[in-house]
C-alpha cells in the first residue's frame, strides 16, 4: 500500500469515527433536551411493586412519545393526596375521586382508564361466621384512606345509605394493611377492590371472603396536569395505548390494572361521581 493510499484510507476511518461521535453527541443532547416530566402514582401496593410494574412502562412510553417520564413515589394515600392537591404531579396514575377533587383545584384532565368498572368489596375473614353486613353495625373497619373510591367511599356510603348502619373506620394507608388487619383479627372487615385482592398471596385471597359488592364506578384514571402542553399528554396516551398491545409489557400494564385501556372522558367517566355527594363521607386523614 502507498503512502498516498494509506494516508487517505486513514483519514477515512478518522472521518469515520468522528462522524459516529457526532451522531452519539446529537443523541444524548437530543435526550437530555427531551421535555421531563414526574408522573406520580397511588400507592395502592408496596413501592417496591410499584417501581417494577410502572419504571419499564414509563421508560418505553417516553421513548415512544418523546419525553422523559420519572416515576415519583411517596409513601402512602394521605400524602399521594397532598402532592396532588397541590399539583405537583405532571402526570398521575389516581382513583376516580381524587381525579373530581384534582379537576377541581387543580385542573388535571383524565386522560386514559381500564375499560372495566370498578367496584368496592367489603371483605371479612373467610372462616367468620358473619352473613350480614347488618351484624357489622358498630364495628371498625379498615380501609386503606378516607378517599379512596371503591375500597372506602362508596362502601362507606352505602353502608349509611343503603344497609342504615354505624361503624368505626380505622385507615390502614394500604390496601394490604387494611386486609391484613381482617385476616389478624384485628378489625371485623376491610373495604378493597378486586385488582389489589388478586395481587395479594393465595394465603390472604383464601382468608377472605367477600360480604358485600357495591355499585360500579368508571376505575382509576391516567391524568395530566394542564400545565403540560396538550401536544405531549396526548403523545404521552396513544403511546401507552399502544404500547399496551405489546406482549412484553402486557403483563405490567395487566398489574396496574390497565388490561383494556381507553381513553377517559370527563363528563362520561367522573362527573356523576361529583354528582354523587361524596365528600360528606370524606373523614379526616390520619398520620
Amino acid at each position: 500500500m502507498g503512502i498516498s493510499e494509506r494516508f487517505w484510507k486513514q483519514r477515512a476511518v478518522a472521518f469515520g469515527v468522528m462522524t459516529a461521535m457526532c451522531w452519539v453527541a446529537l443523541l444524548s443532547r437530543a435526550q437530555t433536551e427531551a421535555p421531563g416530566y414526574q408522573v406520580y402514582v397511588v400507592p395502592q401496593f408496596q413501592a417496591a411493586e410499584l417501581q417494577r410494574v410502572w419504571a419499564p412502562i414509563l421508560e418505553r412510553v417516553g421513548q415512544e412519545a418523546g419525553v422523559r417520564l420519572s416515576l415519583k413515589l411517596v409513601k402512602d394515600i394521605p400524602s399521594f393526596e397532598a402532592e396532588l392537591a397541590a399539583g405537583r404531579p405532571d402526570f398521575a396514575y389516581m382513583n376516580p375521586f381524587h381525579q373530581v377533587l384534582a379537576q377541581e383545584s387543580q385542573g388535571y384532565v383524565p386522560l386514559l382508564r381500564e375499560r372495566k368498572l370498578l367496584q368496592g368489596l367489603l371483605l371479612v375473614r373467610h372462616d367468620d361466621p358473619i352473613k350480614s353486613v347488618q351484624e357489622l353495625q358498630g364495628k371498625e373497619i379498615a380501609f386503606p384512606a378516607p378517599n379512596a373510591l371503591g375500597a372506602s367511599l362508596l362502601i362507606r356510603a352505602q353502608l349509611a345509605e343503603q344497609e342504615k348502619i354505624d361503624i368505626k373506620p380505622v385507615y390502614a394507608k394500604t390496601h394490604t394493611n387494611a386486609y391484613r388487619l381482617t385476616l389478624t383479627g384485628k378489625t371485623a372487615a376491610s373495604g378493597g377492590v378486586q385488582s389489589t385482592l388478586d395481587k395479594e398471596a393465595e394465603a390472604v385471597r383464601r382468608g377472605l371472603r367477600v360480604l358485600m359488592e357495591t355499585q360500579g364506578a368508571a376505575p382509576h384514571p391516567f391524568s395530566a396536569h394542564p400545565r403540560v402542553p396538550p401536544e405531549q399528554a396526548k403523545a404521552v396516551a396513544n403511546a401507552m395505548l399502544k404500547l399496551a398491545n405489546d406482549p412484553g409489557l402486557q403483563p405490567l400494564f395487566q398489574s396496574i390494572p390497565m388490561r383494556e385501556p381507553m381513553r377517559a372522558d370527563l363528563e362520561r367517566d367522573y362527573r356523576p361521581l361529583a354528582r354523587l355527594k361524596l365528600q360528606k363521607y370524606l373523614a379526616a386523614q390520619q398520620d
